[in-house]
């Protein structure tokens, strides 16, 4: 029998509607004290669809926030909003999982408590801006991570997950991708330690697994997925050795179990193939599901699907423009177009108030 896109899949002990899932999107609207509130209820409720919805970035702690205005999931009143966010959701039939965030140097001092550096492997300032009041500026200066301070970032990962599962999310994403904390920590650019954490391939992959592991303990395999990026240079970060790096990173994940691996193949938002990697060595490697994402149309998703080079496709940008963007796919309805200008920060314009299909365009 050929697969769809529109047919359910089983993840774990969860049965998604469909294989379309849609990407984690910052989209700066929390509220005071970083908690999500009824907008971002209503807004991912509009998508609720979608097969597996990943919510936007998830700071754990204050030290990882690297932007204004996200949310944490770190306190009792972030917790509270969030599962405002998960009953909406649930109610309508959705799945969600919370990425879980760390930025490491991809943050800037007006951010961090008492106007402290932002952390990272080692202390190599990020070619990259953040948004800092209502503008995008140069991130700030980072220092080293002293290894002392190591295990109280995994644990922080713990307790976002264990704080995720009390919010009513059916699972989490750890965010591995896209030039923060553990990717950095992952590739060679940005970590040039000479500890247990830096050097070999093993020592660059160490934190990456035992935040997984950790949130495996707490949580369940099952529950837990990751997102990397192994040749994107979002947010500065390079590898001279990426496809041995990020084939043995997979082994280990496969070997802990969890749920699924969300892969972002070429430069994210951009070209699939400006560096050349096998991401069908990934994908042969892990048992589990893997989640295909950069650049996928219904026509790349539908291809990729038919040559079982992955079960799930992460639709990103056209979920913003498109709270029912599974219907659009499916009916071949147009796709509405996103206004740059509210991606980041406001209110209900350019996040809520972008309509689904009328009902005379599904005749």
């Amino acid at each position: 029998m050929t697969k769809t896109l529109f047919e359910p899949y089983t993840l774990g002990s969860l049965t998604l509607s469909n294989r379309i899932i849609m990407a984690p999107l910052t989209r700066n609207r929390a509220g005071p004290g970083f908690v999500p509130g009824d907008l971002t209820a209503e807004y991912y409720g509009q998508r609720a669809s979608a097969g597996l919805l990943i919510s936007e970035a998830t700071q754990i702690s204050q030290q990882g926030q690297g932007y204004q205005d996200t949310p944490g999931i770190y306190s009792q009143a972030q917790i509270e909003g969030w599962r405002k966010v998960t009953s909406a959701v649930h109610a309508k039939g959705g799945r969600i999982f919370v990425q879980l965030w760390h930025v490491g140097r991809v943050s800037h001092i007006e951010l961090q408590e008492n106007g402290a550096a932002p952390v990272a492997p080692s202390a190599i300032r990020a070619k990259t801006k953040t948004f800092v009041n209502d503008g995008f500026i140069d991130v700030s200066e980072p220092r080293a991570l002293k290894l002392h301070e190591l295990p109280g970032i995994v644990d922080d990962f713990r307790k976002a997950a264990a704080n995720a599962v009390a919010a009513g999310f059916d699972g989490v994403e750890v965010h591995g991708a896209n030039g923060y904390l553990l990717d950095q920590f992952a590739k060679d650019g940005a970590n040039v330690r000479t500890d247990a954490y830096g050097g070999s391939i093993e020592n660059r992959a160490r934190l990456m697994l035992e935040v997984t592991a950790a949130v495996v303990e707490e949580i369940g395999a099952e529950r837990t997925g990751i997102r990397i990026s192994p040749v994107s240079p979002a947010n500065g970060v390079s590898s001279s050795d990426a496809q041995a790096q990020f084939d043995y990173i997979v082994d280990q994940l496969d070997a802990l179990g969890i749920v699924y691996i969300h892969v972002v193949e070429g430069t994210t938002g951009g070209p699939r193939d400006a560096t050349p990697f096998d991401f069908g060595s990934l994908r042969r490697r892990f048992g589990n599901t893997y989640i295909a994402n950069n650049g996928y149309d219904l026509e790349l998703a539908t291809s990729h699907l038919t040559e079982d080079k992955a079960d799930l496709f992460a639709f990103g940008r056209p979920f913003i423009g498109n709270p029912d963007l599974v219907e659009r796919l499916q009916t071949g309805a147009p796709l509405a177009q996103i206004n740059p200008a509210t991606i980041y920060g406001g209110g209900a314009a350019g996040y809520t108030d972008y309509p689904a299909i009328a009902a005379a365009s599904r005749r």
